[in-house]
């Protein structure tokens, strides 16, 4: 089946005791056993419910996964798959990421004694120097935040392999319907669901898939001793968000993509990066890769000082002034002073978290709405 059927029907089946269409919401905490120290299929929630199996039957099989595992958060996932480092080991990570995962890697992670690098993730040559004997996992982007930097990914995973890594790729921003990491080589891939994948911004959640079944089990073990898992109602309404993930990316990056045009052509925009543009400079990568969609993503640039760009941001329409993105609605935010505020002034500077770039996720609004709203917030 194709994906859109998959994403319909694949852990939607009918339910075996009433016929409903759509997957009940268990909001169960506990399971009847069969006997004493005899396990039925569940047995308590944090292990596992009907409910978010059904999402995770559906994850694996868009993401062409030997399993997946659906988690409170993108950040409780990310933690997941970081758990399988140890003390003493390393991390490569890019440098074009999340501010979430930054904190995480540089101020979590390092009081377990894992050491992290950043380099750029667009370079492979860079990704490959920062390798060291202790490196076990290197962890990038598939479209990095907020630069939408575009990896090369069977050439990390084959340089991570030779060296002893896992490589793990945050695909939040290439949905499956656009790009599977898992084919390209990764070995997990992980979404903060509660953007493409929910797409509602009304369902918070995470999702580790894996290429291997052996390693699916040992974070489903990480998981289920920490407790980061996804409730019945989150799981419920993941799944349904993914019935109709493959219509919203086409339309939300067919309207980006006109946008990311348009703002190339206005007077008061000095740099746009967006991965469908010629001018990006992993264009031929995105399209190597994700064929004729490159997300919804834009982050651009204006001439202008940090409280110019702040000004910028609060005064949009209909464009909402938030973190998160994703959603049907669109959304508009400054990175150093909002997605990326955990990082710190020298990391800022760094890697080109400049004070006057914006970064907006484009919903499903009409194109001409969008293009009138930002051109009268830039203007100003």
């Amino acid at each position: 089946m194709k994906f859109r059927t998959r994403a319909i029907h694949v852990g939607s089946e009918p339910d075996p005791a009433t016929g409903a269409v759509v997957t009940p919401i268990h909001l169960a905490t506990t399971f009847i056993q069969p006997a004493a120290g005899t396990w039925g299929q569940f047995d308590y929630s944090r292990s596992g419910t009907p409910t978010r199996s059904a999402v995770e039957k559906t994850l694996a099989s868009l993401e062409g996964a030997a399993g997946s595992l659906a988690f409170s958060s993108g950040m409780a996932a990310t933690h997941c798959a970081s758990m399988l480092l140890k003390s003493g080991e390393h991390v490569v990570a890019g440098c074009d990421i999340y501010g979430g995962t930054f904190r995480l890697l540089h101020k979590i992670c390092n009081r377990a004694g894992v050491t992290v690098t950043l380099a750029p993730a667009d370079d492979v040559s860079q990704i490959s120097a920062a390798i060291q004997d202790n490196t076990k996992m290197v962890w990038i982007e598939s479209i990095g935040n907020p630069l939408m930097t575009i990896p090369d990914i069977p050439a990390i995973a084959k340089i991570a392999h030779e060296r002893g890594a896992l490589l793990g790729v945050d695909s939040t921003f290439a949905p499956p319907c656009m790009l599977r990491p898992l084919e390209l080589g990764a070995d997990i891939v992980m979404h903060s669901a509660t953007k493409y994948l929910g797409g509602h911004s009304d369902c918070l959640a995470g999702v580790l898939s894996c290429r291997d079944a052996s390693l699916h089990k040992e974070l489903y073990f990480v998981q289920n001793a920490t407790g980061a898992v996804l409730g019945s109602l989150e799981s419920f309404l993941l799944q349904r968000g993914l019935k109709t993930l493959e219509l919203r990316m086409r339309e939300q990056s067919k309207t980006a993509l006109e946008i990311a045009k348009w703002l190339e052509q206005h007077p008061r925009v000095t740099r746009v990066l967006y991965p469908g543009l010629p001018s990006h400079t992993n264009h031929q990568r995105a399209k190597q890769f994700m064929g004729d969609q490159f997300g919804a993503m834009i982050s651009f640039e204006i001439d202008g000082d940090f409280q110019r760009t702040k000004l910028v941001c609060q005064s949009t329409k209909l464009f909402g002034l938030a973190v998160s993105l994703g959603a049907v609605e669109s959304l508009i935010e400054q990175p150093a002073s909002m997605s990326h505020a955990s990082y710190d002034a020298q990391a800022k500077a760094k890697f080109g978290i400049t004070d006057s770039l914006i970064r907006i996720s484009i919903g499903l609004e009409d194109p001409s709405d969008l293009i009138a709203d930002l051109d009268a917030a830039i203007s100003i």
